[in-house]
């Protein structure tokens, strides 16, 4: 290995260097904050747990996304968190065990075998909410509301909202009584966005044309409003779980309309996440971005694992994403103070610094000065007493 090859990274793996640092810490603070304001808990998950719980209920995807290594004090396997979602989950149902609807909220690092295809690299910072032991429309309300104050609160100013259901397919793949075969073949063609496929497939596995002609219309149903009064003529003789979902996604739609100015936009072929949720989907775009910001749903009774099944739905983002919408807030700049070791200067540093001031104490035989650290003032000796005063181009330089 040469010494340039030393200083490389693994693929999708990245530092975060200044300013950009300090803007994800200002980031995560505001976030938090929101957070708590709105009645969530902050929990630390830990960043490696053993695969049977990190791994419950949530499908082939986590786990080809997950690192995994042997325990040297017990044997057994283990994976660094790729999703914090499953293990706030664990906590809700095994640690708490709090009665009634339990917020979690949550901001740490998490590692990744291969790069998410919604969310960029190897080692995103994962930021977000749940929200546990509530089943209606009121706890999903919520969660979206949260996600979009979030990106708000990032700096987002147009939103695009995508919002789907998979009970629909889910209802509908049910009744069509397809083999696990059939519906594999269907769920990729869905996936793909592919009507040929689906024609093809619907025509050779759905022997009731009403339900054929629903399945095709799932590749064609996604758009603005007028998707739902669509999906509601097409889907007339669906089962009644069908028409119930459609309910929650006009719900849910005039409920974001009431209070945040974005665009929204209804995919009822959404299937990501498909082996966890069980209710309705969600994710959030902004110009100039390739996938969604914020994604999330509702994932009832993944804690039956743990003993305890609970309604949960919530959401999550990547904080180096979200960092990236604004720049940094403007430096409050900083204080230069000569290397000169004195009680009195000392003290002056000391008390600068608990009024929150960045106080930089230059070294002895530094060369680099105060423009070099980026310092607009500098402690100066005035009357016995040192004070911060103004720098300029003379002493700036020195």
């Amino acid at each position: 290995m040469t010494i340039a090859d030393r200083w490389l990274l693994p693929d999708g793996m990245d530092e975060v260097l200044p300013p950009q640092a300090s803007r994800m810490e200002e980031l995560r603070r505001a976030l938090l904050d929101l957070y708590h304001c709105w009645g969530y808990d902050q929990v630390m998950p830990p960043p490696v747990e053993f695969l049977d719980s990190l791994l419950t209920g949530t499908g082939t995807d986590l786990d080809l996304q997950t690192f995994k290594l042997t325990d040297q004090l017990t044997g057994r396997m283990m994976g660094a968190s790729a999703d914090v979602t499953p293990q706030v989950a664990r906590m809700d149902a095994h640690s708490l065990k709090r009665q009634g609807p339990v917020r979690l909220c949550y901001c740490t690092n998490v590692l990744r075998a291969k790069a998410d295809q919604h969310q960029g690299g190897r080692s995103p910072v994962q930021v977000g909410a749940e929200l546990f032991g509530h089943a209606g429309l009121e706890a999903d309300s919520e969660i979206i509301h949260l996600a979009l104050a979030s990106m708000k609160a990032a700096g987002a100013e147009e939103i695009h909202l995508a919002l789907g259901h998979i009970g629909i397919y889910r209802s509908l793949v049910e009744a069509a009584a397809l083999s696990d075969e059939q519906e594999g073949a269907l769920f990729e063609a869905l996936a793909l966005k592919s009507p040929t496929q689906l024609a093809q497939l619907v025509d050779a596995s759905v022997s009731d044309p009403a339900l054929a002609d629903m399945l095709l219309a799932l590749g064609e149903l996604h758009g603005g409003a007028d998707v739902l009064p669509q999906a509601r003529e097409r889907f007339a003789g669906a089962p009644a779980s069908v028409t119930a979902a459609l309910d929650q996604l006009d719900a849910l739609y005039q409920g974001v309309l009431a209070r945040f100015d974005v665009s929204l936009y209804f995919d009822l072929a959404e299937l990501r996440g498909y082996q966890y949720h069980t209710g309705m989907m969600f994710a959030a775009y902004v110009p100039g971005y390739g996938h969604a910001l914020a994604k999330g749903g509702r994932y009832d009774d993944t804690g039956r694992a743990f003993g305890r099944a609970r309604p949960a739905t919530g959401f999550s983002m990547d904080l180096k994403q979200l960092a990236s919408l604004a720049p940094a807030s403007p430096s409050r700049g900083a204080i230069w103070s000569p290397a000169t070791q004195d009680a009195s200067l000392n003290a002056a540093i000391v008390a600068l610094r608990e009024q929150g001031e960045r106080v930089i104490q230059a070294l002895p035989g530094q060369r680099t000065g105060p423009a070099e650290h980026e310092c607009d003032r500098r402690l100066e000796l005035i009357d016995g007493r040192w004070q911060p005063t103004a720098l300029t181009q003379e002493t700036s330089a020195s």
